[in-house]
Formats: structure tokens, C-alpha cells, sequence
């Protein structure tokens, strides 16, 4: 009535009709109707109202969500990819791949009520250092199943986990999780989601942002942890085991020079406890109990022997003697017109001399088999105690709020981003079984250069050019690793890798 009578102060008749409808109040202005007829017709409109609401409310929702659920988001992304990756050994042997490739990740995150969160994705691969499947591989499978198949994709879980948040300055996760911690591909492989358990604090002190996350991951099962000898033939005497962890301490601080500056440094000290006792006994079955050695077969034995899955032959997937301390950092400009990010990371295998001693040993007795034979690994001339560093520096330029955009950790229409480092990766300083296998191919002693420009053909959708060659640091060894894509070659002598990727991110 207030908002009739504020268009017609002068309080007219039509002004004191019972009315909702401006357009029936306009017509009453107008002379068009009369109050009887726009009383007549507001009740009609009412009654409509009235009959379509309790239509409704007797109608179920197609959705039900549990009432502890405070939120629900759908996110992932469907890539497709040209790839072309080779590698050359030391006497010109080269293998080369050209694939058509795809991937797809689908998963659902939240919060519950009551300060409590959680998480789960699905993965067209089963490979924890990628997602991607090769277009036609299904073909050649046996049993033979024609062009066109599935055999070669499957789903499978991801990321599964649940956390706790009591406070804004803590918060908890245990699962399969995303990775808690501030790193860096030089480190560990951006697809790997660790397993176990997480703590994470935060706290501000004037302008820095202050952080600690503390990681405590289920390397491997190993099982039975006890049994009375005789139950298990094949281990003898056994009577215990301890299930190998990969612990993670780190503190750090992003720390806010201006409001356009921040720089961040956060290290952290990687520490391997209850791994299985060191061996040099060449008939271990692939596990991470042997020594790490990082050696092939002598010359025209560079490979491994065909069936056997190469890249988890074990003297190249050993954790003995890692205490890794790692140290990443980056410092952030916001310009007017775009961002830059300079960022590095320096690691150091503080046990690196004990490793490399323990390598140049196993080296001298260990054999694999080819081609039916017993070949023995080229040995070790002598303890390379000194090649236990790694380091990566590097630069990114993207529009404005736009880095991470190769990555795709963002995405807007017609945002880019062109980010390029340089990466150095001594035998004995990593864990060879985290490394990125993009590049370089997973390997260790091996170093080169990483280009990639990205761009937002429009929001949600990305496409992406990189280009990577690395080449062997020192002579002397072979280049360890258990990357998936090409393992049959070590040592390998150069590295070139070339990606095509279309990613539609949601």
C-alpha cells in the first residue's frame, strides 16, 4: 500500500486497492480495468500461487544429501595429449615414442558440520606418477580385442581422505591425500598423492604468514608383521617385519614485503624409518629393501630383460640411506599488468656419501637377466660419494592472477602463462621413486631444461605446450629410476621430451 501510494500521492482510487501487481495497479491508473475487475483477478493469481506451491511441496527432490554435509564440490579435468618423448644411450642406441594419450579425473570435496572435511577422486590410470592413458594400446593386448578397446583404461582411487579442522590455526588429514606439502616437481611428481597421516599449523605474525606440516607416510605394506615360522615358507625363519615411512618436517614462512611483493621459503627434512635391512643378495624380489645402484647392464645390455616390468627392477627403486633435507622457495611480483614468479629449490641428500658407498659395492657382485644369461651391472669404478645434490631455478611471467595456469591450477579465458627452469638431479640425492616422470623420464643424474607456455582458449579450457632436454651429469654412472615410459635404457645420454595438451578443467 506504502509503495502504491508513493507513485500516486495524491491518493486516487485505485491507490487504495488491495493489489500486488504493478501491472495491475498501472492499469487502474490508466482507467483500463476497474478495482472490481483487478480484485477479481488478483484473487485468480493468488489461488495460482497458493495451488503451484503445494504442487511442490509435494514432489521429492531427485538429490539427497546426508544433513552432516555442510558442502559439496565437483572438480577435476579431462585432458587429451600429443606426446613425443625419446632418449639416446651413450653409443647412439635410441628409443622413441610418439603417443596420443588421455586422462581423466572426477572427484567430490567438502565439509561436514562439526569442523570436519573430506575428499575423494577417481583416475583413468593406476600409475600413482600419472594419470594418463596411450590411445590404441588396448589393440595389441592379449587376448587380442581389436581397435578401439578398454582394456587399458580403468578407474581407480586417487585421492581418498577425511580431516578435522578445530581451529583455524590447525588442521589434521588422514587418507590418500593431496600432497601437504609446499614443494616442488624437482621433488616429487605433482600426480603423487602420499598416504598416511598429516598435521598442518598456521599462524601470523605481523606481515608473515608462519606454517609447519608434519607428514608421517605409509611407504609400503608389509605384511605379515609377525607370524610363527612355517607359515610362510618362503620366509624361513621369519618372525617380524616393520613397515618402511617416509616422514616429513617442515617449517616455513610467507612473509608479505609489500602488497605487491612476498617471498616464501619453507624447508623440510625428509627422514626414511623401518626400511627393510640393505642387501646386495641380486635374487630380492623388487621391493625397496635392496640397495639403490642406478647401474644398467654392461655395454648392448642397456635394458632389461623383456616381461619383466623394468622400471621396479630393484636396484633402482632402493631407499637406503636417504635424510633428505630440501628447500624450496619463491619470490612473487604483482605488476600492473602481470605477475612473475622466480622460484628455486636446493636439496641435499645428507647421507648421500653412505649411499654412493653402498651403490659402488652392490655393484661389483650384482647380475640381471638377458636374453636368458646372467649379465652382471656395469660396475662402479669408484664411490661417487660427492654427486648427492639437486637444485632447480627457475621463472615464471603469467597475466594477472594467472600462475599456475600450466599447471592447471587456474584457469580464465585469455589468461597465459610462460614459466621455463633448469634442473639438476645428482645420482644419490633424491628419492628416485617421487621424481617427476615427465621429466626428466624419472631419472637421476640428469639435468637440463623445462619450457612451457599455457593459455585460456576460454574459461575452464587450457591448452599447453612443453618441451623438456636433459643429458647425463657424470660418466662414471648410469642414470637410476623407475619412471614407467621408457625403461629399458640405462644409462641414457640425452632426454628430449615435446607435449600437446588440451585440458578442460571444472
Amino acid at each position: 500500500m506504502a509503495a502504491v501510494l508513493a507513485i500516486n500521492p495524491a491518493g486516487s482510487a485505485w491507490g487504495a486497492t488491495a493489489t500486488s501487481d504493478p501491472v495491475l495497479g498501472l492499469m487502474l491508473e490508466k482507467g483500463m480495468i476497474t478495482e472490481d475487475d483487478a480484485t477479481r483477478v488478483q484473487a485468480q493469481v493468488d489461488a495460482m500461487r497458493t495451488n503451484d506451491a503445494a504442487q511442490y511441496a509435494q514432489q521429492d527432490s531427485k538429490w539427497k544429501i546426508s544433513p552432516g554435509i555442510k558442502n559439496l564440490e565437483i572438480f577435476g579435468d579431462l585432458r587429451v595429449r600429443f606426446e613425443d618423448r625419446s632418449a639416446q644411450d651413450p653409443t647412439g642406441g635410441k628409443i622413441e615414442l610418439q603417443r596420443y594419450r588421455y586422462a581423466a579425473r572426477l572427484g567430490l570435496k567438502g565439509e561436514l558440520f562439526d569442523d570436519y572435511y573430506y575428499g575423494l577422486r577417481v583416475e583413468t590410470s593406476s600409475n600413482p606418477r600419472s594419470s594418463w592413458v596411450t590411445m590404441g594400446t588396448s589393440s595389441s593386448g592379449v587376448p587380442y580385442q581389436g581397435p578401439f578397446g578398454k582394456s587399458t583404461a580403468g578407474i581407480d582411487i586417487g585421492q581418498i581422505y577425511l580431516g578435522w579442522h578445530p581451529e583455524s590455526w590447525f588442521d589434521i588429514t588422514v587418507g590418500k591425500m593431496p600432497n601437504p606439502l609446499y614443494t616442488t616437481s624437482m621433488v616429487w611428481s605433482p600426480s603423487i598423492n602420499p598416504e598416511g597421516l598429516a598435521e598442518h599449523f598456521k599462524y601470523t605474525v605481523g606481515e608473515a604468514d608462519l606454517f609447519a606440516n608434519f607428514s608421517q607416510f605409509l611407504y609400503q605394506d608389509v605384511n605379515p608383521v609377525q607370524t610363527t615360522p612355517g607359515f610362510f615358507s618362503s620366509l624361513g625363519n621369519y618372525t617380524g617385519s616393520n613397515p618402511p615411512f617416509l616422514l616429513a618436517w617442515q617449517g616455513g614462512a610467507d612473509y608479505h614485503i609489500n602488497k605487491r611483493v612476498d617471498f616464501k621459503l619453507a624447508p623440510v627434512l625428509y627422514q626414511y624409518i623401518g626400511a627393510p635391512a640393505n642387501t646386495t643378495d641380486t635374487s630380492a624380489l623388487p621391493d625397496f629393501g635392496g640397495v639403490y645402484i642406478g647401474q644398467g647392464g654392461p655395454a648392448g645390455y642397456s635394458g632389461y630383460s623383456s616381461g619383466y616390468y623394468d622400471g621396479y627392477f630393484y636396484n633402482q627403486t632402493g631407499i637406503n640411506d636417504l635424510l633428505v633435507l630440501d628447500i624450496p622457495m619463491e619470490i612473487n611480483f604483482k605488476l600492473d599488468k602481470f605477475d612473475v614468479r622466480a622460484f628455486g629449490d636446493y636439496a641435499q641428500n645428507l647421507n648421500g656419501g653412505s649411499r654412493a658407498e653402498a651403490a659402488y659395492l652392490a655393484s661389483q657382485s650384482s647380475t640381471i637377466s638377458l636374453n636368458n644369461n646372467n649379465v652382471p651391472l656395469t660396475p662402479i669404478a669408484a664411490p661417487q660419494t660427492h654427486d648427492d645434490t639437486a637444485y632447480q631455478i627457475g621463472v615464471a611471467i603469467g597475466s594477472k592472477d594467472s600462475l599456475g595456469l600450466v599447471n592447471g591450477t587456474t584457469a580464465k579465458k585469455h589468461s597465459w602463462e610462460v614459466r621455463s627452469y633448469w634442473q639438476h638431479i645428482e645420482q644419490y640425492s633424491l628419492d628416485p621413486n617421487l621424481i617427476d616422470t615427465d621429466f626428466f623420464n624419472g631419472l637421476e643424474n640428469m639435468q637440463g631444461i623445462y619450457c612451457a607456455v599455457a593459455y585460456g582458449l576460454t574459461d575452464n579450457f587450457i591448452g599447453t605446450f612443453r618441451y623438456g632436454r636433459a643429458s647425463r651429469i657424470n660418466d662414471k654412472l648410469g642414470t637410476g629410476g623407475s619412471g614407467q615410459d621408457i625403461p629399458q635404457m640405462n644409462p641414457v645420454n640425452q632426454y628430449d621430451l615435446f607435449q600437446v595438451d588440451l585440458t578442460l578443467k571444472f
